[in-house]
């Protein structure tokens, strides 16, 4: 008989295992999280996740869901009862919410990463501008998304916030490496509040990685080989 139980197979440091973390947090659904070890994928993740081989999964019933965004909308949509909607109610909101998660995953986020393993100054400058131009559009799509609310989702946090939430603390180790603020109160002041009130929340604190771990966590797997 399936069990009801749910399991999330994932990392600690891994912004896209977060998503699913914060999203069971906030409908207060109970999991088992099932750590893997960093350059080694379990039997369990290849057997339950044979196309990409990539965390995380969820694992609910005896069934997996894999990709982070598609996990999120599953738990909005299996828990529907418990807790608000983390997806917005019109269909225009959610393809807009969609539309920006996208943004994040294919353009924004790769930006990000290009800093940290960026060469020399001018390479990191070119990169330092392509993020400020994302978080400038970001900036706007906060404001156009929240209506005047505290969340891209309005009231509550939800499917946006998760998408872009969940890399704050690769972007605060980012920031400390490069001796750059990228989301401040001066260029981007809407998103500077909403990052503050979205790290604090009580779905999400405990699944936040600490800046200062997951910098040493970052040396480790940016570290360039030796000449």
């Amino acid at each position: 008989m399936a069990s009801d139980e749910v399991k999330v197979i994932g990392a600690w440091a891994s912004p896209f295992v977060m998503r699913p973390r914060i999203a069971l947090n906030l409908k207060s659904v109970p999991y088992e999280f099932l750590q893997e070890t960093f350059g080694a994928k379990s039997e369990l993740l290849l057997k339950s996740n044979p196309v990409h081989k990539k965390i995380p999964v969820l694992i609910h019933a005896d069934k997996p869901v894999c990709e982070s965004n598609i996990i999120v909308e599953y738990v909005d949509e299996t828990w529907s009862a418990s807790g608000p909607s983390m997806l917005p109610s019109t269909p225009y909101d959610r393809a807009i919410a969609r539309f920006w998660a996208a943004y994040i995953d294919e353009k924004w986020f790769p930006s990000l990463k290009s800093i940290l393993k960026a060469e020399g100054e001018e390479e990191k400058k070119a990169v330092l501008a392509q993020v400020e131009e994302g978080n400038a559009l970001l900036e706007k799509a906060f404001i156009d998304c929240s209506k005047g609310k505290p969340f891209f989702n309005g009231e509550h946090i939800g499917y946006l916030d998760i998408a872009f939430g969940c890399f704050l603390a690769w972007l605060r180790v980012t920031e400390l490496a490069g001796g750059h603020k990228l989301i401040d109160e001066v260029k981007t002041p809407s998103l500077s509040k909403w990052a503050e009130r979205f790290c604090n929340d009580p779905a999400v604190k405990p699944v936040m990685p600490e800046t200062a771990t997951l910098a040493e966590f970052a040396k480790k797997i940016f570290a360039k080989p030796p000449a």
